[in-house]
C-alpha cells in the first residue's frame, strides 16, 4: 500500500494486492477505484449479499454503514479514498 495524501479527514491510498480484503463497515464514505485488474466487491444488505464485478476503470462508492469486502482476481491496483482511520 502507498499512502498518497491526507486531505482534512480523508486518506488517499494506492493498494496493489492479490489477496481478499476483510468484511468491514466504514464510518464515512469510501471511493474504491480499480486502476488495473479485476475485483469482485461483495456487499451485504437487508436482502442478502450482492456481488459487483469491477474491472479497470470501474468505481465503487460505499456509504457510511455499508458492509463490504473486495476480492481481487490476481494482481489488482486500487485507489481508495476514505475517512482517515477507516479500515
Amino acid at each position: 500500500m502507498l499512502s498518497i495524501e491526507r486531505i482534512d479527514d480523508a486518506t488517499v491510498r494506492l493498494h496493489w494486492t492479490n489477496r481478499p480484503y476483510r468484511w468491514h463497515v466504514n464510518d464515512g464514505p469510501e471511493v474504491f477505484a480499480v486502476l488495473d485488474g479485476c475485483v469482485d466487491m461483495h456487499v451485504r444488505t437487508a436482502g442478502g449479499e450482492q456481488v459487483l464485478h469491477l474491472e479497470t476503470g470501474d468505481i465503487f462508492h460505499a456509504e457510511p454503514g455499508d458492509e463490504h469486502v473486495a476480492h481481487p482476481f490476481g494482481q489488482a491496483r486500487v485507489l481508495v479514498i476514505e475517512r482517515a482511520g477507516s479500515v
